[in-house]
């Protein structure tokens, strides 16, 4: 059983910076992909970014060059850089984990087996 524990939510206000981190336990395989979805209240969840174990790394254009997801196999954890935050932002922040790599499906919250909890990102003007 794979089990996804985020951390590092906050307030912020807007050009501020947070990494948020997901701690991974069990075993996921040597195939995966591993994203960041967010929603925001009266939205649906949407992909922010997502790394597979082939080295991709798509992003959504809205974070584009402000957001960064990287892995550490070492300490099987999972980060998401977000540097310039904006109001829009803000949302509940999820990571995910897939046991077979995504490509074009990254963005299709149906294809993850396995979700954190969530942690709260809130972004003030």
């Amino acid at each position: 059983q794979v089990e996804l524990v985020e951390s590092g939510g906050g307030s912020v206000q807007s050009g501020g910076s947070l990494r948020l981190s997901c701690v991974t336990s069990g075993y996921i395989g040597n195939e995966y992909s591993m994203a960041w979805f967010r929603q925001a209240p009266g939205k649906e969840c949407g992909g922010v970014a997502e790394i597979d174990s082939h080295g991709l790394t798509p992003y959504a254009a809205s974070v584009k060059g402000r957001f960064t997801i990287s892995w550490d196999n070492a300490k099987k954890t999972l980060y998401l850089q977000m540097n310039n935050l904006e109001p829009e932002d803000t949302a509940l922040y999820y990571c995910a984990a897939a046991e077979r790599v995504l490509l074009w499906r990254w963005l299709s919250v149906d294809e993850y087996n396995y979700w954190g909890q969530g942690v709260q990102v809130t972004v003030s003007s």
